[in-house]
């Protein structure tokens, strides 16, 4: 199996984790701000981090190497991933995936320049096609320009500094390094924030199961998005996650209600066939032969 096959199944998982995260952030933010619930959900991380290192006997990858980029990449994911979670509690789920999805497009713009990665036509290509589908579910004018709409607009940019900042990462360190400082400094950063007010939450016995759903399922959906990051490059992992789209979106109808029309669908295709020509073309190139010495 090659490479591009590969990181396609890890980002499946991705796809599902960071579906159900966003169940779960839905059922705890009537009760909890979104620092509390990045907190929770760091505590949980750290000590699965802690526990699967430990009977994996990778604890000795730690290191303080990279502590710069570690701090700068989850800076960007924990400033992403709270707007992210505060758009939820404002508009469709489909709108804040469909709006969050933008970060390829950045991804694809900055990898060049952040990664030092090729922009192939049909990269570009799978890239445009995506955006495209996009537009088709969200319909930018159907929807008034309010909060929701502007924080998962904006939380799209910190994701995609953060996959950038990964995918540096993963050229000298480790993933259970990385996924180590990734629980670490973000319970930090979720402990300030936390804090800042002078009022932090204690979960009630109904909350419990969905904080730790929540710390489980953006684990394994980091596990999953940096493992794929480590076998294929940014701009060919970042638009699999495309799919995720459609799948929220019934999610959302069948779960909370939320109106569903053709235009889901007609988007989720176009979606579809830009990863799929990417993956196409990806998986056809020929291996380069080694040059006689």
């Amino acid at each position: 199996m090659s490479d591009t096959l590969k990181a396609c199944l890890w980002m499946s998982g991705a796809i599902l984790s960071f579906s159900s995260m966003a169940v779960a952030g839905r059922a705890v933010s009537f009760e909890m701000d979104t620092f509390e619930i990045m907190t929770y959900r760091s505590m949980v991380g750290v000590v699965i981090v802690l526990v699967v290192a430990g009977f994996a006997g990778t604890l000795n990858q730690i290191n303080r190497q990279q502590l710069g980029l570690h701090f700068f990449r989850n800076l960007a994911h924990f400033s992403g991933q709270n707007l992210w979670f505060y758009s939820l509690t404002l508009i469709p789920l489909a709108q804040v995936f469909a709006l969050e999805f933008t970060s390829p497009l950045w991804v694809l713009i900055l990898s060049p320049l952040v990664l030092g990665e090729r922009l192939t036509k049909m990269r570009a290509l799978a890239a445009v096609m995506g955006f495209i589908g996009i537009l088709i579910v969200a319909r930018p004018g159907s929807v008034p320009i309010g909060a929701g709409v502007i924080t998962a607009a904006l939380s799209a940019i910190g994701f995609a500094f953060s996959i950038m900042l990964t995918k540096r990462l993963t050229r000298t360190q480790t993933i259970t390094c990385i996924l180590f400082y990734l629980t670490v400094i973000q319970l930090g950063f979720g402990l300030i924030c936390g804090f800042f007010d002078g009022d932090f939450a204690v979960p009630s016995a109904a909350s419990v199961p969905w904080l730790v759903l929540i710390g489980l399922a953006g684990l394994l959906a980091h596990f999953c998005l940096t493992t794929a990051l480590s076998l294929a490059p940014a701009t060919v992992v970042v638009p699999i996650d495309f799919i995720r789209l459609p799948a929220i979106a019934v999610v959302g109808l069948l779960v909370y209600g939320e109106a569903l029309d053709i235009w889901v669908f007609v988007g989720a295709v176009v979606i579809f066939l830009g990863n799929y020509l990417n993956i196409l073309s990806e998986t056809r190139k020929r291996p380069t032969l080694p040059t006689t010495p």
